[in-house]
């Protein structure tokens, strides 16, 4: 009974984290790796062809207003913002037409720095947790869950004398 319990937790903590790093594999398909891609683009036309297809993804998956946060607001994780802040790039890149070299170079460079940020590591910058919004606080009880039942589940795996010998080892430190 217990072995069948213990397979069970196991199996479910296994189930959530494969579906979390799963959308996270996701996420990074169809909306990080287009905006470090269009942050990389070398022409304006290679930019807004990337950022296009993110803000269409976005605007597909309805991922373009409120917060991922789970217990309160903070301005890093406010989609409305970085959505628009998108949408605003997009039409600066649309609206370019004849402008010269160094024009467009300076819009380049501005995307950049709107779609990166720079400190120890280079990273796309992303609202936190947007791969399971809208259910942010669903996937934090899950993860909790699966936290605790993989760890449940691993204790009542280990045999009874093993357990006897552990805990007079934890009793002397």
């Amino acid at each position: 009974m217990k072995k069948t319990l213990s397979f069970l937790l196991i199996i479910c903590s296994i189930a959530i984290f494969g579906t979390r790093i799963s959308k996270n594999i996701t996420f990074k398909q169809n909306v990080k790796g287009y905006l470090k891609r269009a942050a990389d683009a070398n022409t304006v036309e290679l930019a807004n062809a990337e950022l296009t297809r993110v803000i269409d993804y976005l605007e597909a998956n309805n991922l373009t207003s409120g917060y991922t946060s789970v217990m309160w607001e903070t301005p890093d994780e406010d989609i409305d913002f970085w959505y628009r802040n998108l949408k605003a790039s997009q039409n600066e890149l649309q609206n370019l037409g004849t402008a010269s070299a160094l024009e467009k170079t300076n819009v380049l460079i501005k995307l950049r720095e709107t779609l990166l940020d720079v400190g120890e590591r280079t990273k796309v910058t992303v609202p936190e947790g947007l791969h399971v919004y809208p259910n942010n606080k669903l996937w934090a009880g899950l993860t909790t869950f699966a936290f605790s039942a993989i760890s449940v589940g691993l204790i009542l795996l280990i045999p009874a004398e093993e357990k006897k010998i552990i805990a007079p080892i934890a009793d002397n430190s």
